[in-house]
């Protein structure tokens, strides 16, 4: 007989699956207030990080929002389903294999071609996006715009073409992406910025092999990231023990 082989659980896992029992049972209704980190913290009796990790999961599924500053709140309406974002998972999927593969040739081009001007114009948006980590939209607009520069670094017309023809498809790619991203890294904007950095630095040295290997890394990071929160969005053994 084959058996089903059994995932172990994290600890923001289970704390997610808690918030989200509590949630639909009434417990937190919607357009409440959730208690603060460190309330909640002492409340599950884990550390800080595991909380955001948790929360960070939960409004990627659309169950909460998250204010920059103002506290996490109860989505209102609820999501009428298992995550509106994972109605997508497919398509999802096919962009980041579109991604995968046109970013990576421009990354690589963009390190053969690229002139100081195209180098200054990636390191400015650099500085953007270290400057709004912690606002979500500015982070977002900034992540666009970045990968639009190593495709205009490419001086292929053709290249730049595609993609801005995918900017719309950008656009809800990145944003989910980047929101799992933050889940499963533990809500490490500083890693992301760091692996943008790391990409230019390769542009920048006009090394065309590393460039490309930096670019498709990245992009095979978050479809790893968008894999694992999507079974955990799915996975119906999460219950909230008595007394919670």
């Amino acid at each position: 007989m084959a058996f089903q082989q059994i995932r172990p659980q994290k600890g923001s896992e289970i704390v997610m699956g808690q918030i989200k029992k509590q949630i639909e049972t009434g417990t937190y209704a919607p357009g409440s207030k959730l208690p603060t980190v460190v309330d909640l913290a002492a409340s599950f009796q884990v550390g800080r990080s595991t909380i955001r990790e948790a929360l960070s999961a939960l409004k990627a599924m659309g169950w909460v929002d998250i204010r920059h500053g103002g506290g996490t709140f109860v989505s209102n309406p609820l999501p009428t389903d298992t995550a509106p974002l994972f109605d997508q998972g497919e398509s999802l999927q096919e962009v980041q294999e579109v991604r995968r593969f046109i970013e990576a040739g421009c990354a690589s081009l963009a390190a053969s071609r690229r002139t100081e001007a195209n180098v200054s114009a990636l390191r400015d948006i650099l500085q953007t996006m270290e400057r709004a980590l912690g606002n979500e939209e500015e982070s977002e607009q900034a992540d666009i715009r970045f990968h639009l520069g190593i495709a205009r670094a490419s001086h292929n017309s053709l290249m730049i073409g595609m993609m801005e023809s995918l900017t719309e498809r950008l656009q809800v790619s990145m944003k989910a992406s980047r929101r799992l991203w933050f889940f499963a890294e533990r809500a490490s904007a500083e890693k992301l910025l760091q692996e943008h950095r790391d990409i230019v630095d390769a542009i920048d040295a006009q090394d065309e092999t590393l460039a490309a290997e930096r670019m498709s890394q990245h992009i095979h990071k978050v479809d790893q990231v968008i894999q694992r929160l999507a079974k955990i969005s799915t996975d119906t053994s999460l219950q909230a023990p008595p007394g919670t």
